[in-house]
């Protein structure tokens, strides 16, 4: 898969390494639709193609949270491509944060958090 990502002024293709197929229902529907979680290759940063100042071996990754309403499209930079591929795959506090406006649930229909489980269930047993 890839995807159109644009940093900045640079525009660059993003090669998607690893994905999570999610659902979200917005808080108080049980009308639930599609969320992907998607981590792109981590790349080395040129000079000049950030607004900050970068160290030879800084990586980037692209970080991608498409089918919410606010779809989410980010780079994340980091020391070097190991760390990049870290700060990246960090994606709970992001999904904690979406959290409070949307109900987020594994493809089996079981709650993402174990907060939601009782609270948001559809399940009538």
């Amino acid at each position: 898969m890839r995807a159109l990502c644009v940093t900045g002024i640079e525009t660059t293709m993003t090669k998607w390494i690893a994905e999570r197929k999610l659902l979200y229902a917005l808080k108080g529907s049980k009308e639930r639709k599609d969320l992907t979680v998607r981590i792109g290759q981590p790349y080395l940063v040129e000079s000049g193609s950030v607004n900050f100042t970068v160290a030879d071996g800084t990586g980037g990754c692209s970080v991608e949270f498409q089918g919410i309403d606010e779809d989410y499209l980010d780079e994340v930079y980091g020391a070097d491509l190991l760390q990049a591929l870290q700060l990246a795959t960090d994606i709970e506090p992001t999904l904690r944060r979406l959290s409070k406006k949307y109900a987020l649930y594994f493809p089996s229909g079981e709650p993402y958090f174990d907060s939601e489980e009782n609270e948001y269930s559809t399940d009538n047993t």
